[in-house]
């Protein structure tokens, strides 16, 4: 049997603060964390399995801590979203993606037309939020659908392009 750790940035504090929970109620213990590197200090000796929930809300030590926990021979899963709610790569999500060894790209459901989603649209009173507006805003259901590119808007976005 694996020693499974489970870490996530401490900003994420949508469902419960030690706990990682999935948009269909699955729910995991969680040690949140302030930064990349307290990782390693709250790393447990017999850990072989470390999972790293939201990791585009982390800084970029990440990727740091990844490539040790990596070479210390631990398996290091990592989730996060690769772009943010204006389509663009989010936070150290491009870089883990390049140095992983393994990558599974999984996609949502479009809200809008059943298709596989691969943009996450951001709401703000039910309306999708400019491109100018804060990248993170943490929020579940209620601030955020998965879409396909033909149902992703961004407005604003035209004149950055």
């Amino acid at each position: 049997k694996q020693k499974v750790q489970v870490f996530k940035p401490d900003v994420d504090t949508r469902y419960a603060v030690e706990r990682v929970t999935s948009h269909n109620g699955q729910a995991f213990e969680a040690v949140p964390v302030a930064n990349a590197h307290t990782i390693l200090n709250q790393l447990a000796p017999d850990t072989t399995v470390v999972a790293i929930d939201e990791a585009q809300f982390f800084d970029a030590g990440i990727e740091a801590v990844a490539e040790q926990l990596a070479h210390r021979g631990i398996r290091v899963i990592i989730a996060g979203l690769d772009v943010d709610f204006r389509g663009e790569p989010f936070g150290s999500m491009p870089a883990l993606l390049c140095r992983a060894d393994e990558v599974q790209k999984l996609h949502a459901i479009c809200m809008v037309c059943g298709e596989n989603a691969t943009r996450t649209q951001r709401l703000v009173n039910g309306q999708p939020a400019r491109y100018d507006d804060p990248i993170i805003v943490i929020g579940a259901s209620e601030s955020y659908e998965a879409r396909c590119r033909d149902h992703h808007a961004v407005p604003g976005r035209e004149e950055r392009v």
